[in-house]
């Protein structure tokens, strides 16, 4: 049985603890972490039990919060409700050797993102000028600057995020390999006169909107990171159809070449993310 459930055993019925979720995501460390959950509407009335369950079974923790929406706004933000805990949910949060402050009632962050992060920052070659669309609390540019000599770049519109980013930069001390941007990620085609050796758009619903900035930005070359979702059944030709559709729009020939599967997104779907290199000779997808 798994831990969370197994804690529980004794205090849901079988068909409860059935629902149970099967996995959490859990972020900061130095003492204070705060778990998210998504508790089914069917256990509602076992939320504040399950809650003080999660803190039990990881003593890190010491602040549950419970998804009830999915990402939604101008700032993209999951709703989430403190149902167990700490009111002050900001932490501190450690990955590949750097840190990162935020507080996820006010910021998107994924930790279960850090293994694609790390990926993302390997393929960086030494001199890059690099673009992060929605850039959030600077993970992607801090992970890149942390393993390059890369100029990195980071867009986001929420102004909370924005803040921690810079302070994150300062932690980190980046500031002069980073400069982030608190902007709506449409502008940024009007903000930076030059283009980019790489652009990552780590969003995965309605990153295709932006992938005509994206196309208009890049280097004859250069590579776009495009995140999305598919279906388990079929990952990447959805993917594959909003890039085609933009680089036809925007007259530019490519390649997709890689194609990751980054993490589970809902019900029997995944997040996605293609590796397309743009202005290559001949158009299409390779496998």
């Amino acid at each position: 049985m798994r831990p969370l459930a197994k804690f529980l055993e004794n205090q849901l019925t079988k068909d409860e603890l059935e629902m149970v979720p099967k996995s959490y995501d859990v972020m900061g460390s130095e003492g204070k972490g705060v778990a998210i959950i998504e508790i089914p509407k069917k256990l509602e009335d076992k939320k504040h039990l399950i809650a003080e369950a999660v803190m039990d079974v990881n003593k890190n923790v010491k602040s549950v919060l419970n998804k009830v929406s999915g990402r939604k706004g101008t700032f993209r933000l999951d709703e989430l409700e403190l149902v167990a805990g700490d009111e002050d949910t900001e932490v501190l949060h450690k990955e590949y050797g750097y840190m990162l402050k935020l507080d996820p009632q006010k910021v998107f962050f994924s930790p279960r993102e850090a293994t694609d992060r790390d990926r993302i920052a390997s393929l960086v070659k030494p001199g890059e000028t690099v673009l992060v669309l929605f850039s959030g609390v600077a993970p992607y540019p801090i992970a890149i600057a942390k393993k390059s000599d890369a100029k990195v770049y980071g867009v986001d519109i929420n102004p909370a995020a924005h803040e921690y980013a810079k302070e994150n930069i300062r932690i980190n001390k980046l500031a002069h390999r980073i400069v982030v941007i608190n902007d709506d990620v449409r502008n940024a085609g009007r903000i930076f006169d030059f283009k980019f050796d790489r652009i990552v758009m780590p969003i995965a619903v309605g990153g295709e909107d932006y992938l005509d900035e994206a196309f208009s930005m890049v280097k004859d070359g250069g590579v776009i990171h495009f995140y999305s979702f598919g279906d388990e059944k079929d990952l990447f030709s959805k993917a594959e159809g909003f890039v085609k559709e933009a680089a036809n729009r925007n007259n530019i020939k490519f390649v997709v070449e890689q194609k990751n599967k980054v993490l589970p997104f809902g019900i029997r779907s995944h997040k996605i993310c293609l590796d397309i290199k743009a202005g290559v000779p001949k158009p299409g997808l390779r496998d």
